[in-house]
């Protein structure tokens, strides 16, 4: 296993060689060794299927950082590969709680997370840029004095402020502050996603996986993009498999879904760390 010094130097280099690369987003241990058994370079954890696992709302009032960064270190436990983590809003207003939750994920042993500008608050969903920017400095000099990739979110899109001059101002400032990754889920199109990466100097993430159109690995390589990931969207489509298969069991009275279910032996070979069979 790597030491999470090598996990890291790994994720920076996977953010400065040329071209994409796809960090998928598993909830749980079993998640992250199925991922990693496909071939993956690097995993990143989702609020959303952590919470969704735990019968919980993905909710910055509800999941606490002690909750959340026990389930990133299973995560990185499970796996060789260098994890992100979905730190939310650094779980606290203040800059300062910001750079502590950074050290403590790295003290877990993830490679990199995720602050975003949201503030938990619906009649007052983004942080005031000013104090937006603070609190991506303070964890961008946490970041660094612990080696780790710090990633900065600016959540517009995802809270029906449809405006991408000030988003691409808020990642422009985040850069400015430290930050190592850019990161605007929810982006409306590949124009956009273009935008924004011709107006940054760091690398920048994009979400996929959310309704809506879809856009393959070589349209999003297109527009300059360094990273996708898919939050919670794997959890959901795992979950959607379950909603449907329990609703044929209780209103057809019916099995048929058991036809379309993954194999005991081969979840049995990713538990193991066996796949492909015989690889042991």
């Amino acid at each position: 296993m790597p030491t999470r010094e090598e996990k890291y130097e790994t994720f920076r280099a996977l953010h400065e060689r040329p071209g994409i690369f796809v960090i998928p987003n598993p909830w749980n241990a079993g998640s992250a060794k199925i991922l990693t058994a496909l071939g993956f370079e690097a995993l990143a954890t989702t609020s959303a299927g952590y919470a969704f696992s735990a019968g919980s709302v993905d909710s910055t009032a509800v999941l606490t950082r002690d909750g959340v960064l026990a389930n990133a270190k299973e995560i990185v436990e499970a796996t060789h590969l260098p994890v992100s983590a979905d730190l939310q809003d650094g779980f606290g207003h203040a800059p300062e709680v910001c750079a502590e939750t950074i050290r403590r994920a790295a003290e877990v042993g993830l490679a990199g997370g995720s602050i975003e500008d949201a503030t938990g608050d619906e009649n007052d969903p983004i942080y005031q840029l000013d104090l937006a920017v603070e609190r991506v400095a303070a964890a961008a000099k946490a970041a660094h004095d612990s080696h780790f990739v710090l990633t900065a979110r600016a959540e517009n899109f995802l809270h029906g402020r449809s405006d991408l001059k000030d988003t691409i101002r808020r990642l422009q400032s985040f850069a400015e502050a430290g930050a190592d990754v850019l990161y605007a889920p929810g982006l409306p199109s590949l124009e956009a996603i273009k935008e924004v990466c011709a107006s940054v100097s760091k690398p920048v993430n994009v979400l996929m996986g959310l309704k809506g159109a879809t856009y393959s690995v070589d349209q999003i390589a297109s527009t300059g993009a360094k990273r996708i990931s898919v939050g919670g969207a794997l959890a959901r489509a795992a979950l959607g498999a379950f909603v449907r298969a329990a609703r044929e069991i209780n209103d057809e009275r019916t099995f048929t879904f058991a036809a379309e279910a993954i194999s005991h032996a081969e979840v049995t070979a990713y538990m193991a760390n066996t796949w492909p069979p015989g690889s042991r």
